[in-house]
């Protein structure tokens, strides 16, 4: 990988998730600063006007508080997408946001429904249960931690506290199984050294060759002559 390509690997993993979650304090710092309040262009299930909360509720937050619980989850999450899953990050984001919402449309009570909870709990079911289909080591670590982090998540898709869409929630949470089932072309393969790959030939191993049968390291080693080196020579004749 060049160092272009490296640039725009960790430009991507860092800046889009960033800028994602800029966009969405700056939608309350809008808010704040103008002192209106967009809570109902939220999800309102059953509604033909409550569909367009499905695409504009993950931008809107009640409160700092709320936007403030959600922020780190968010970005957390959003890095390890892009990391593992590049290809298809983008995707996962918007038809989680999509079907999400749809759901939470169908089985939400008659409320506004906002937050960028339902896609936090796509991203906390997807990284988990794709991580235990890929049998990844890497994956497996990292669905461990997004249990141990935010596994007592998972009691808040039950309607166990009054003012949270647990709706939301447990849509957020089918649609991330649905999309780890869904997506198994699309497993993070973990990248090879070159003594990994079974075509890899010991002979041809430069810095095996500074090392004699027995293991011992060849101090005096006389370099190879490439074949296709051109050798020149230099003779001087004292002039006369």
């Amino acid at each position: 990988m060049n160092q272009n390509v490296q640039f725009k690997f960790t430009t991507g993993v860092v800046a889009y998730p960033v800028f994602f979650v800029l966009i969405i304090w700056s939608v309350l710092s809008f808010e704040v600063r103008f002192n209106v309040n967009f809570n109902e262009y939220g999800i309102y299930p059953l509604t033909l006007k409550g569909l367009r909360g499905i695409f504009l509720s993950p931008f809107i937050h009640g409160s700092i508080k709320h936007l403030y619980h959600n922020t780190v989850p968010l970005l957390v999450l959003t890095m390890a997408l892009f990391y593992f899953y590049r290809q298809i990050a983008w995707r996962i984001i918007f038809w989680g946001i999509i079907i999400s919402g749809f759901l939470t449309w169908c089985i939400g009570r008659p409320s506004y429904h906002i937050g960028a909870s339902g896609l936090i709990y796509v991203l906390v079911s997807f990284t988990f249960f794709k991580g235990i289909f890929a049998k990844h080591y890497r994956l497996v670590a990292l669905s461990l931690l997004v249990v141990f982090l935010y596994g007592s998540m998972v009691w808040y898709v039950m309607p166990i506290k009054d003012g949270v869409s647990w709706e939301g929630h447990l849509s957020g949470l089918i649609t991330g199984l649905i999309f780890a089932m869904l997506f198994k072309r699309q497993i993070a393969k973990p990248k090879k050294f070159d003594w990994e790959e079974e075509h890899y030939n010991e002979d041809h191993d430069p810095f095996l060759k500074h090392f004699d049968e027995n293991g011992n390291f060849i101090e005096n080693m006389e370099p190879e002559q490439d074949e296709h080196e051109i050798k020149i020579n230099y003779t001087f004749k004292e002039r006369k």
